[in-house]
Protein backbone atom coordinates (compact mmCIF):
# COMPACT_ATOMS: atom_id res chain seq x y z
CA UNK A 1 0.00 0.00 0.00
CA UNK A 2 1.36 3.56 -0.39
CA UNK A 3 1.13 5.25 2.82
CA UNK A 4 -0.35 8.42 2.68
CA UNK A 5 -0.50 9.18 6.20
CA UNK A 6 -0.45 7.30 10.03
CA UNK A 7 -2.83 8.07 12.84
CA UNK A 8 -1.96 6.62 16.40
CA UNK A 9 -4.13 6.08 19.08
CA UNK A 10 -2.44 6.89 22.87
CA UNK A 11 -3.14 4.69 26.11
CA UNK A 12 -1.88 1.44 25.50
CA UNK A 13 -0.21 2.16 21.47
CA UNK A 14 2.01 5.08 22.20
CA UNK A 15 2.85 4.52 25.68
CA UNK A 16 1.60 2.19 28.66
CA UNK A 17 -0.35 4.33 30.77
CA UNK A 18 -3.41 2.04 31.59
CA UNK A 19 -1.95 1.95 35.10
CA UNK A 20 -2.20 5.04 36.29
CA UNK A 21 -5.63 6.10 34.49
CA UNK A 22 -7.12 3.22 36.49
CA UNK A 23 -5.63 4.78 39.98
CA UNK A 24 -6.19 8.27 38.88
CA UNK A 25 -9.93 7.39 38.38
CA UNK A 26 -10.07 5.44 41.33
CA UNK A 27 -8.51 8.15 43.60
CA UNK A 28 -11.07 11.00 42.05
CA UNK A 29 -13.76 8.50 43.16
CA UNK A 30 -12.41 8.09 46.50
CA UNK A 31 -12.24 11.57 47.06
CA UNK A 32 -15.93 12.42 46.35
CA UNK A 33 -17.08 9.01 48.07
CA UNK A 34 -18.07 7.34 44.89
CA UNK A 35 -18.22 3.82 44.02
CA UNK A 36 -14.43 1.75 44.47
CA UNK A 37 -14.12 0.45 41.12
CA UNK A 38 -11.57 -2.35 39.73
CA UNK A 39 -9.61 -2.19 37.08
CA UNK A 40 -11.91 -4.11 34.60
CA UNK A 41 -15.09 -1.77 35.62
CA UNK A 42 -13.34 1.35 35.01
CA UNK A 43 -12.47 -0.46 31.78
CA UNK A 44 -15.80 -2.01 30.60
CA UNK A 45 -16.80 1.91 31.11
CA UNK A 46 -14.07 3.30 28.51
CA UNK A 47 -15.89 5.31 25.48
CA UNK A 48 -16.82 8.57 26.70
CA UNK A 49 -14.04 10.31 27.66
CA UNK A 50 -12.69 10.48 31.31
CA UNK A 51 -15.21 13.72 32.37
CA UNK A 52 -18.06 11.75 30.39
CA UNK A 53 -17.41 8.30 32.57
CA UNK A 54 -17.45 10.48 35.26
CA UNK A 55 -20.93 12.15 34.59
CA UNK A 56 -22.47 8.47 34.23
CA UNK A 57 -20.54 7.05 37.89
CA UNK A 58 -21.38 10.41 40.03
CA UNK A 59 -23.24 12.53 37.86
CA UNK A 60 -24.16 14.69 40.86
CA UNK A 61 -20.25 15.27 41.88
CA UNK A 62 -18.50 14.52 38.45
CA UNK A 63 -16.85 18.23 38.28
CA UNK A 64 -15.07 17.96 41.12
CA UNK A 65 -14.14 14.83 40.74
CA UNK A 66 -12.53 15.47 37.05
CA UNK A 67 -10.80 18.25 38.70
CA UNK A 68 -8.84 15.86 41.04
CA UNK A 69 -8.56 13.65 38.29
CA UNK A 70 -6.71 16.05 36.37
CA UNK A 71 -4.57 16.79 39.42
CA UNK A 72 -3.51 13.59 40.19
CA UNK A 73 -3.09 11.82 36.44
CA UNK A 74 -0.87 14.76 35.69
CA UNK A 75 1.09 13.87 39.06
CA UNK A 76 1.40 10.28 38.13
CA UNK A 77 2.71 10.87 34.15
CA UNK A 78 5.79 10.50 35.37
CA UNK A 79 5.99 7.15 36.21
CA UNK A 80 4.50 6.27 32.36
CA UNK A 81 6.55 5.96 29.54
CA UNK A 82 6.42 5.80 25.85
CA UNK A 83 6.97 2.04 24.76
CA UNK A 84 10.41 0.80 23.54
CA UNK A 85 11.10 1.57 19.96
CA UNK A 86 8.06 4.19 19.57
CA UNK A 87 9.74 7.33 19.06
CA UNK A 88 11.68 5.44 16.44
CA UNK A 89 8.98 4.90 14.26
CA UNK A 90 7.85 8.72 14.71
CA UNK A 91 11.50 9.92 13.95
CA UNK A 92 11.45 7.38 10.95
CA UNK A 93 8.00 8.64 9.48
CA UNK A 94 8.31 12.07 10.16
CA UNK A 95 11.59 12.05 8.02
CA UNK A 96 9.66 10.17 5.53
CA UNK A 97 7.34 13.16 6.01
CA UNK A 98 4.29 11.15 5.95
CA UNK A 99 1.77 13.19 7.69
CA UNK A 100 1.25 12.03 11.41
CA UNK A 101 -2.44 12.55 13.79
CA UNK A 102 -3.65 10.95 16.99
CA UNK A 103 -6.70 9.97 17.50
CA UNK A 104 -7.53 9.09 21.31
CA UNK A 105 -10.81 8.72 23.37
CA UNK A 106 -8.84 10.58 26.49
CA UNK A 107 -10.31 13.88 27.14
CA UNK A 108 -8.47 16.85 25.77
CA UNK A 109 -6.20 18.21 28.80
CA UNK A 110 -5.24 14.52 29.76
CA UNK A 111 -4.02 14.07 25.92
CA UNK A 112 -2.14 17.12 25.98
CA UNK A 113 -0.75 16.66 29.33
CA UNK A 114 0.50 13.21 27.77
CA UNK A 115 1.89 14.53 24.89
CA UNK A 116 3.90 17.11 27.14
CA UNK A 117 5.29 14.59 29.34
CA UNK A 118 6.32 12.57 26.65
CA UNK A 119 8.08 15.18 24.63
CA UNK A 120 5.91 14.70 21.91
CA UNK A 121 4.60 18.02 21.92
CA UNK A 122 3.64 19.20 18.12
CA UNK A 123 4.80 15.79 16.42
CA UNK A 124 0.84 15.14 15.71
CA UNK A 125 -1.21 17.00 13.91
CA UNK A 126 -4.18 17.22 14.16
CA UNK A 127 -4.81 15.71 17.77
CA UNK A 128 -8.13 14.63 17.83
CA UNK A 129 -9.73 13.65 21.30
CA UNK A 130 -12.90 11.72 22.91
CA UNK A 131 -16.15 13.37 23.59
CA UNK A 132 -17.70 13.25 26.98
CA UNK A 133 -21.41 11.56 24.81
CA UNK A 134 -20.08 7.98 23.76
CA UNK A 135 -17.40 6.64 21.20
CA UNK A 136 -16.30 9.11 18.23
CA UNK A 137 -12.93 7.69 16.63
CA UNK A 138 -14.33 6.41 13.44
CA UNK A 139 -15.44 10.34 12.87
CA UNK A 140 -12.17 11.68 14.30
CA UNK A 141 -10.10 9.13 12.08
CA UNK A 142 -12.47 10.17 8.57
CA UNK A 143 -12.27 14.18 9.89
CA UNK A 144 -8.22 13.56 9.72
CA UNK A 145 -8.07 11.62 6.23
CA UNK A 146 -10.62 14.87 4.65
CA UNK A 147 -8.41 17.23 6.34
CA UNK A 148 -5.06 15.95 4.70
CA UNK A 149 -6.64 15.45 1.89
CA UNK A 150 -5.53 11.66 0.74
CA UNK A 151 -7.80 8.00 0.42
CA UNK A 152 -8.70 6.78 3.42
CA UNK A 153 -7.08 3.11 2.33
CA UNK A 154 -3.82 5.06 2.05
CA UNK A 155 -3.68 5.70 5.88
CA UNK A 156 -2.79 3.59 8.52
CA UNK A 157 -5.11 3.50 12.54
CA UNK A 158 -2.75 2.07 14.55
CA UNK A 159 -4.52 1.07 18.37
CA UNK A 160 -4.53 -1.51 21.13
CA UNK A 161 -8.19 -2.34 21.64
CA UNK A 162 -10.97 -3.97 20.04
CA UNK A 163 -12.96 -0.31 19.53
CA UNK A 164 -9.98 0.93 17.67
CA UNK A 165 -10.08 -2.02 15.00
CA UNK A 166 -13.84 -1.53 14.63
CA UNK A 167 -12.93 2.63 14.15
CA UNK A 168 -10.75 1.83 11.53
CA UNK A 169 -12.89 -0.25 9.49
CA UNK A 170 -15.68 1.57 9.90
CA UNK A 171 -13.61 5.11 8.62
CA UNK A 172 -12.24 2.67 5.68
CA UNK A 173 -8.67 3.22 6.89
CA UNK A 174 -5.81 0.54 6.97
CA UNK A 175 -6.51 -1.14 10.91
CA UNK A 176 -3.19 -1.80 12.55
CA UNK A 177 -3.61 -3.94 15.73
CA UNK A 178 -0.90 -2.73 18.09
CA UNK A 179 -0.41 -6.09 20.47
CA UNK A 180 2.83 -5.28 22.15
CA UNK A 181 1.10 -3.71 25.17
CA UNK A 182 0.49 -6.06 28.22
CA UNK A 183 -3.35 -5.20 28.16
CA UNK A 184 -3.65 -5.77 24.78
CA UNK A 185 -6.11 -9.45 23.80
CA UNK A 186 -4.09 -10.60 21.33
CA UNK A 187 -6.73 -13.49 20.50
CA UNK A 188 -9.55 -11.15 20.50
CA UNK A 189 -7.42 -8.57 18.06
CA UNK A 190 -6.70 -11.72 15.81
CA UNK A 191 -10.87 -12.64 15.68
CA UNK A 192 -11.31 -9.05 13.75
CA UNK A 193 -9.14 -9.16 11.36
CA UNK A 194 -6.97 -6.58 11.10
CA UNK A 195 -5.11 -5.22 8.17
CA UNK A 196 -2.02 -5.90 10.05
CA UNK A 197 -1.19 -7.25 13.50
CA UNK A 198 2.09 -6.48 15.22
CA UNK A 199 3.13 -8.11 19.00
CA UNK A 200 6.47 -6.10 18.82
CA UNK A 201 7.08 -2.38 17.63
CA UNK A 202 10.54 -3.25 16.55
CA UNK A 203 8.35 -5.58 13.30
CA UNK A 204 5.66 -2.72 13.18
CA UNK A 205 8.98 -0.24 12.19
CA UNK A 206 10.12 -2.72 9.85
CA UNK A 207 6.74 -2.98 8.28
CA UNK A 208 5.92 0.66 8.08
CA UNK A 209 9.90 0.97 6.70
CA UNK A 210 8.94 -1.20 3.70
CA UNK A 211 5.93 0.39 3.06
CA UNK A 212 7.32 3.87 2.55
CA UNK A 213 10.02 1.73 0.45
CA UNK A 214 7.47 0.97 -1.90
Amino acid sequence: MRLAGAIFDLDGTIADTFAICFATFRNALAHVSGPALTDAEIQARFGPSEDGMFQRVVPERWQEAFGVYLSEYERHLPLCALFPAISTVLTSLGQRDVPLALVTGKSRPTALMSLKAFGLDGVFDPVETGSPTGVVKAAAIARVVSGWGVAPDEVIYVGDAISDVHAAHEAGVHAVAAAWAPTASLVELRELRPHELFTEVADFHAWLVSQCAD
